[in-house]
Parts: C-alpha cells; sequence; structure tokens
C-alpha cells in the first residue's frame, strides 16, 4: 500500500517550509536523498550477515542490533556535513538529517511492499509502517543533526556531541522496535512527539537566528565602517593588532588586516542573502564573490595558523561564522 510511501516526505516539506532563511542547499539535499539509499541497502546486507552469524532470533535481533546498525550508516553522511561546516543551524542539521531517514524508509517500505505482497490488503500494517516506521527513522536522523548542531553552537566538542545524537537516535530506534505497546499506540506516540518537538525546535531557533543575524551585523557595519574610514587602530581591537607587530612579521599584519575587513565584507553578504531568502527577494549574484572567497582562503594561507588563531577571538569566528562562508560557495 502506497500509504507506506508517502507520509514521511508530506512532513519533510513541512520542515522545508518551515525554513524561511533557506538554508538548506539542494545539491547537499539530492545527496542526502542518495545516501538514504545507499544506507538502507547497506543495512539490509549488513543485518542480513549478522543475523546469520549472531543466530538470533529476528525479535531480539530488530531490538537490540538493528538499531545499532542502521542509525550508524545513516548518520555517517550528515556527520560528515557538519564536520565540513555545511549545516550552520539546528533547522539544516534537522533537514538533512530528515531527509536520509525519508529515503531511507521508502527503499525500506518498497522493499516490504514486494516481499510481503500478500498482506498488502491489511491497511493497518502499511499506515503503521508509513507514519510510524517511517517517521521514525526521519525522525531520529533529526535528533541526531539537532543535538550535534546544538552542542557545537555551544562550543562543544564534535566527538561528544555525535555520541550522544547518536545514542539518542539507536535508543528511540530500539524502544520503537521492543513493540512495548501495541503498533498503533507506537505509531500514534511518534506521530505526537516526533513533529511536535521538532516544530518547537524550529521555533526557537528561527528566533535564534533573527537575533544572531541582526546583532553580529550591526556589529560587523560598524567594525567595517571604522576600517575603511582609516579609524580601527583607535579601537580596543584595532590597538590589539598593533600590537601583534611585535609578534608577527609586518606583512602578515597587513594580510590580517585584509583578511579581517575581506572577512567581514563576506560575511554581511552572506547576512544580506539570508534575510532576502527569508522575504523572497531578488537575489543578484555578485561577479567577483568567487573571486573573493578565494582571495579570502588565499590570505588565511598567508597568515598561517597562528595569525588566524590571533585575530579569531577579535571576529569572535564560531562554526556559524565559518559555516556562512560555506554558503557564499554554494550561490
Amino acid at each position: 500500500m502506497f500509504v507506506s510511501l508517502i507520509p514521511v516526505f508530506l512532513f519533510l516539506v513541512l520542515l522545508l517550509y518551515l525554513d524561511s532563511y533557506k538554508l538548506v542547499g539542494k545539491l547537499l539535499l539530492a545527496l542526502c536523498f542518495g545516501w538514504g539509499l545507499l544506507s538502507a541497502a547497506a543495512s539490509f546486507y549488513m543485518n542480513t550477515l549478522l543475523m546469520k552469524y549472531l543466530d538470533v532470533s529476528f525479535e531480539t535481533y530488530s531490538g537490540f542490533v538493528a538499531p545499532i546498525v542502521e542509525e550508524t550508516l545513516k548518520c555517517v553522511l550528515l556527520w560528515i556535513l557538519i564536520k565540513k561546516n555545511k549545516a550552520g543551524f539546528m533547522i539544516d542539521g534537522a533537514i538533512y538529517g530528515f531527509a536520509i531517514g525519508a529515503t531511507f524508509s521508502f527503499e525500506e517500505n518498497l522493499f516490504y511492499l514486494f516481499r510481503f505482497a500478500d498482506s498488502q490488503s491489511n491497511i493497518m500494517v502499511w499506515i503503521t509502517r508509513g507514519f510510524g516506521t517511517a517517521v521514525m527513522h526521519g525522525g531520529t536522523m533529526a535528533i541526531f543533526g539537532i543535538l550535534c548542531m546544538s552542542a557545537l553552537n555551544r562550543q562543544l566538542k564534535l566527538g561528544w556531541s555525535s555520541a550522544a545524537g547518536l545514542l539518542a537516535a539507536i535508543l528511540i530506534h530500539g524502544v520503537f522496535n521492543q513493540f512495548l505497546v501495541s503498533p498503533a499506540v507506537s505509531t500514534v506516540i511518534i506521530l505526537l512527539l516526533v513533529p511536535f518537538s521538532i516544530t518547537l525546535i524550529f521555533s526557537a531557533n528561527e528566533t535564534s537566528i533573527r537575533n544572531w543575524l541582526e546583532l553580529e551585523f550591526d556589529s560587523e557595519t560598524g567594525i567595517l565602517r571604522m576600517i575603511r574610514k582609516g579609524q580601527f587602530a583607535s579601537t580596543k581591537t584595532g590597538a590589539f593588532l598593533v600590537a601583534l607587530k611585535d609578534h608577527f612579521p609586518g606583512e602578515v599584519v597587513l594580510d590580517m588586516y585584509c583578511f579581517i575587513s575581506l572577512y567581514l565584507e563576506l560575511s554581511m553578504k552572506a547576512k544580506t542573502l539570508m534575510m532576502l531568502k527569508e522575504n523572497d527577494l531578488e537575489i543578484l549574484v555578485d561577479p567577483e564573490l568567487s573571486m573573493k572567497i578565494k582571495e579570502l582562503k588565499a590570505l588565511k594561507k598567508s597568515i598561517g595558523r597562528g595569525g588566524y588563531l590571533a585575530i579569531a577571538p577579535v571576529l569572535r569566528m564560531s562554526r556559524k561564522d565559518l559555516w556562512k562562508i560555506s554558503m557564499l560557495e554554494e550561490t
């Protein structure tokens, strides 16, 4: 029954609708769809081998082993995207994660449709798989993305945050597969908890993004204005950079100034792009954008790791700030 294939994608459409800042890249979303399919195929292969090797019942395996295999495989790509700063907020982490889980469940449900064609007349089986199991698969990956991004934005290490996210995903999946209550009740619980929790997180995160945009945009505008008026050295930040002449060669300090100026310009451009997307306004392509990003990378290489670490506190560069430059590369 195709009722098992549709609901999870409807919920994904809802998540994309809630992404008012259009943070999700189309190519990355397509990559997540592809990984969902690949991880489902890999899970089927590994589950088949492990069931034979462990020689346990299907109920035991599905409750204790399958969640570990499936959630670990599903989260690999999402972990890489977060590691590479391709996700900057909980919203895009959740959407990428849910997309992986959506296509994973899609392939899994297709397999069940063809494998158990004789049970297609049992509408409750397919409603449970479509509204329960499928949303669970998407929800666990969304939770993994949310926990990772939330921890990283609080300056926690990726290793600990990803371990916590994976453990949460495995536990949710494992409890769901334990059938502690009837499948119908499990489906209702999943349908109530997953959408409600993610929607609340999205709402709170939207406020966080708006505050981040407003505060940092004003701050960066002020600093860039001082630099271009030649008054930057009179500020505390400028005085700090002047003091760096005692620790770095003059040409390196000059490159630091250039890096700061160009970084602020690109940072403001990224924030402007986000605000234009939120309001569905026309986005004008800057023909020099690619060249400026290459110049920024060249300046970063020129000042070296020591110089970069010296000016990082001045710019207060966090993972969000590294992500927004990555976002500009995709425009």
